[in-house]
């Protein structure tokens, strides 16, 4: 099976593949597009990047060849999302897909003003993504019929659980029939996704492209060293200044941090975003959009809003602040080293940070190689470094609280104690255009 043609596609589905330059299908393409047309239950797992919103979009567009049962209002198709972001990005990968047809399509999202989802709502449309806060809020109100829903798509199940969306999910699925067929998609299969899946799938049939390690040969993952905050402002600095570094998405802790990093960096003339939770919806499409277009080539981004981000041509990662979570930080670098390209990932730390990273080193299975940059060398080194990564304990890792980085006492993007500094500036933008 070589091309698309093998999998059984409709005509007009098949042109819109052709169309959108797509030669031959994905592993979990090949895998599950078979498995979803003949109706079965599915558990896929495959990382972002992998074809995988296809594999379900492609599915759910020939279904919607079959004539509506009669009498029936609500969606036919219902795709559930744990963000907004990634949402956003299957609306335009089912319009790509059905180009030459005519499929109703509406998006129930939060950040979104009602009275435009309640006229979507109002109408008969064919497929719906939705992320499950707001479709609940919808479903409680009795604005959302969910009784003609044919197929329940979960797409990343897993990050909608770490969000703690589990109970809305199970009462969305409750509302649609029975009898619907039901594609979940996880990146991760633990007891909780499994759990899960015996509650909502029906002899699932599973297929697993992502295997148990995630390998992300083309990225080339770096450590840096910092002393302190002001050091790691200085790496900054550097690294987004350097010969070569194209598109840039830098991680901060808090949404406070992006705004900051964001406001610095655009004062010192470079093009510059930032995306986070706090900002509305618009606002993050256009800051996407700015960097999918080169308007700007620096994007500096908190975990929440990240998550789903597909631009395809990222050069660089900068975690300036470590994330708490190990499988974010495979998450974050899997912005870059896309679509057969190479990337470069740079993670900086300071002794307290430790723990967290000894903590992804052993989610990803190897070992962060220690990058020094000739100019900036850290003057707190660990003991015996090595040249594959820092398997020794940092020699000041108990040092003073006045070593720790913000990213310690701040606010993570959904809930700790905000950062004790001062507020940015009044006038800062969350986004600048500038280029």
């Amino acid at each position: 099976m070589n091309s698309f043609a093998d999998l059984e596609l409709h005509p007009t589905l098949l042109r819109a593949v052709e169309a959108a330059g797509y030669g031959e299908p994905t592993p979990i393409q090949m895998r599950a597009i078979p498995a979803a047309l003949a109706g079965r239950d599915l558990i896929a797992s495959a990382n972002t990047g992998t074809g995988k919103t296809a594999a379900f979009v492609l599915p759910a567009l020939q279904r919607l060849k079959t004539p509506r049962a009669e009498n029936t209002w609500g969606p036919r198709i219902l795709v559930l999302s744990p963000t907004r972001e990634l949402a956003s990005q299957i609306l335009e990968a089912v319009r790509k897909y059905s180009k030459f047809d005519r499929v109703s399509t509406g998006v129930i999202l939060g950040g979104m003003p009602y009275r435009e989802q309640l006229r979507m709502l109002q109408r008969r449309v064919d497929l719906v993504v939705a992320t499950p806060g707001r479709l609940i809020d919808h479903l409680e109100r009795g604005r959302v019929d969910l009784s003609a829903v044919e197929l329940l798509v979960l797409d990343e199940a897993d990050r909608m659980l770490d969000m703690g969306f589990i109970d809305p999910v199970v009462q969305i699925a409750a509302a649609c029939p029975e009898s619907r067929q039901t594609l979940l998609f996880t990146a991760t299969m633990d007891d909780a996704m499994s759990r899960l899946a015996g509650r909502l799938l029906r002899q699932p049939e599973r297929i697993d492209v992502a295997g148990k390690s995630i390998s992300h040969d083309a990225i080339d993952q770096r450590l840096l060293r910092a002393d302190n905050l002001d050091h790691k402002h200085r790496l900054l600095d550097h690294l987004v200044s350097e010969d070569g570094a194209g598109k840039t998405i830098v991680f901060a802790a808090t949404k406070r941090d992006a705004d900051r990093l964001a406001d610095e960096l655009n004062a010192k003339g470079h093009s510059v975003g930032a995306l986070h939770g706090d900002m509305k919806q618009a606002q993050r499409n256009r800051a996407i959009e700015a960097l999918r277009r080169g308007r700007i080539r620096l994007l500096i981004a908190t975990d929440v809003a990240a998550r789903g981000i597909d631009v395809a041509d990222i050069t660089h990662v900068i975690n300036f602040d470590l994330p708490k979570v190990a499988e974010d930080y495979v998450h974050r670098i899997g912005r870059t080293g896309r679509a057969g390209a190479s990337g470069i990932a740079y993670s900086m730390y300071t002794g307290s940070d430790w723990k967290q990273v000894k903590a992804i080193e052993r989610f990803i299975g190897r070992s962060l190689t220690a990058h020094i940059i000739p100019g900036l060398e850290p003057s707190d080194r660990p003991r015996r470094p090595r040249p594959q990564g820092f398997a020794d304990k940092p020699r000041h890792a108990g040092r003073a609280h006045s070593e720790r980085p913000h990213s310690e006492r701040g606010q993570r993007d959904g809930g700790f104690a905000a950062p004790r500094r001062p507020r940015a500036p009044t006038g800062s933008r969350p986004f600048s255009s500038a280029s």
